[in-house]
């Protein structure tokens, strides 16, 4: 496994729908590891903006209402990909980067979140599942790019 960089200049992270994990991922990864590394989020599929990301968003103090889903291939056209580190939260995001990364200088690192659209139930058990993942993600940016310890939200 080639070593990873310790803090990398251009972090995305991507999902099937860009409407949900990715967006989330890239808010908090903003929130704890601060403004110095460009951040951003894309989907292999165009998604709309799940209502209950944004709530458990919130709940944090962190807004995304205003996220609007891209594709790999929008924002390859709108900004660039040029980013040293794709994190991809779903296999399809997972194999669209490596595609990509044939002819892009990037790693690629594989961090499999629960899809909490597959959550059933009353609303507060849906919510739940995208809570869970909130919380997955903010543990996991914080083991691999530090940031405040938890408490300090």
């Amino acid at each position: 496994m080639p070593p990873r960089s310790a803090k990398p200049q251009a972090v995305m992270f991507a999902c099937g729908l860009n409407s949900v994990r990715s967006p989330m991922a890239a808010a908090l990864f903003a929130w704890i590891v601060g403004r110095g590394t460009y951040v951003g989020s894309a989907g292999v599929r165009k998604g709309e903006l799940d209502s209950f990301a944004v709530a458990v968003m919130q709940e944090i103090g962190i807004d995304i209402a205003r996220h609007r889903p891209m594709t790999f291939e929008e924002l390859d056209d709108w900004e660039g990909l040029n980013f040293d580190l794709i994190v991809t939260l779903a296999p399809e995001a997972h194999h669209k980067a490596l595609e990509l990364t044939r002819t892009l200088a990037s790693e690629v690192e594989y961090w499999p979140m629960p899809d909490p659209t597959a959550v059933e139930g009353s609303r507060e058990q849906r919510l739940a599942g995208y809570r869970e993942v909130r919380d997955l993600l903010i543990a996991r940016i914080r083991d691999r790019f530090g940031g405040p310890s938890p408490g300090n939200e």
